[in-house]
């Protein structure tokens, strides 16, 4: 978090808000690619090891199919890259002179998606303290080498090191799990299981919807910001979001590392109930403490992350540190349609309210200006927090 901090004002005072809000649309493809390219199982390969367990005979199965599956996607998606890289940079970076960093980010793809693979089976084997080294090491070499990039290179920079960091990350990833007893090389070499394959495609569908609704969404969002107000202020909803993503982290990281394995490998419904409200019960006062603070100190954030430039995105804070508290409410029993696999609910849900999000922003900016943009956001998870109640109730009456 404090790597990712420090890079952004590197990136707010070298490149500025305009700039700000290009690296944004810029991560939103790539994460709409990422997870094309990895096959969109990675969240299936972290459920399925946690459920197997390291033991079982399942295991080599599961990491050959999803090996397969992640290097194929990983050459088609990169390939795709590669020849529609003029195109890619004119629609998201309004301009064909960054086409070769889609060229670089095509050949360096399979480099990321193999690296996500092996991290994904750590979190599913819960070995958490290789899972956190690894991040560490990542978050250092990749806050020199940003930050050393965009003083030199400016928004060029930023972006090479958005599809470079993980290449070198890699290396050092194979060399710590050189002597693993499960990670190794002939456990990925068998055949392609189909069953196995089938148990992965469920999750597949479910990110798959994810990567083409949430930034998509943003996109859609942020270019309406940039045409009808200014990019200027495209940037300031930009960082106010980078505000939330990054205090966030310290619990979606828990909810992703902890929540999701834990959540899977139970099957009675008792003990179930009693995880997720230890979730809340842990969580929340902490979702609600950060958020507080985070108000009343949005003045000395604004100076301490971004410029005097950033100034006017101070309105934008109260609806938005109010819509990540309800967010949070909603994630914790979201990531039970995870867990459970409730793949057609999860799919709906994620498509309604990514539709409804983009419709609340256009309507609220277009009324309010720039802070109906915070109104959305509170409004839409209000909304989906309402939802997922009423599915997890359901889910318990059917199951």
């Amino acid at each position: 978090m404090v790597a990712a901090l420090v890079i952004n004002k590197a990136v707010a005072v070298y490149i500025g808000p305009a700039g700000l809000a290009l690296i944004g649309q810029f991560q939103n493809f790539t994460q709409l690619v990422m997870t094309a390219a990895q096959g969109a199982i990675n969240g299936g390969v972290t459920k399925y090891t946690a459920e197997y367990g390291k033991d079982d005979l399942r295991i080599p199965a599961l990491f050959s199919t999803a090996s397969k599956i992640s290097l194929v996607s990983s050459v088609v998606v990169g390939t795709g890259i590669i020849l529609f890289s003029k195109i890619a940079s004119l629609e998201f970076l309004k301009t064909e002179e960054y086409s070769y960093i889609f060229v670089i980010f095509g050949f360096t793809i399979i480099l990321f998606v193999v690296n996500g693979l092996l991290l994904s089976i750590l979190n599913g084997l819960k070995e958490i303290k290789t899972w956190v080294i690894i991040n560490i090491i990542q978050s250092i070499y990749s806050l020199i080498f940003t930050a050393l990039l965009i003083v030199f290179l400016g928004l060029d920079g930023a972006l090479i090191a958005l599809v470079t960091n993980q290449s070198v990350i890699f290396l050092i990833v194979l060399w710590m799990l050189r002597k693993h007893k499960i990670i190794k090389l002939e456990n990925f070499k068998g055949a392609f299981d189909k069953p196995e394959a089938k148990n992965l495609a469920g999750f597949s569908v479910m990110a798959l919807t994810s990567a083409a609704t949430i930034p998509v969404s943003h996109m859609i969002v942020r270019n309406y910001l940039g045409e009808n107000l200014s990019w200027d202020q495209a940037g300031y909803w930009q960082a106010m979001w980078y505000i939330s993503t990054m205090y966030l982290m310290v619990v979606t990281t828990t909810l992703s590392i902890y929540y999701l394995p834990r959540l899977s490998e139970i099957t009675d419904k008792s003990e179930l109930r009693k995880e997720l409200w230890q979730g809340y019960k842990i969580i929340m006062p902490i979702v609600i403490a950060m958020s507080v603070t985070i108000f009343f100190l949005k003045d000395f954030i604004i100076w301490l992350l971004f410029t005097k430039e950033f100034e006017p995105m101070r309105e934008l804070f109260l609806w938005q540190l109010v819509g990540d508290v309800v967010k949070l409410a909603a994630w914790l029993i979201a990531y039970l349609m995870l867990a459970k696999a409730m793949t057609k609910t999860f799919v709906s849900t994620e498509i309604v309210f990514s539709v409804s999000f983009v419709l609340l922003s256009i309507g609220l900016v277009d009324h309010f200006g720039l802070v109906g943009m915070s109104y959305a956001f509170a409004v839409n998870y209000s909304l989906y927090l309402v939802v997922m109640i009423w599915v997890t109730q359901s889910h318990w009456r059917n199951a």
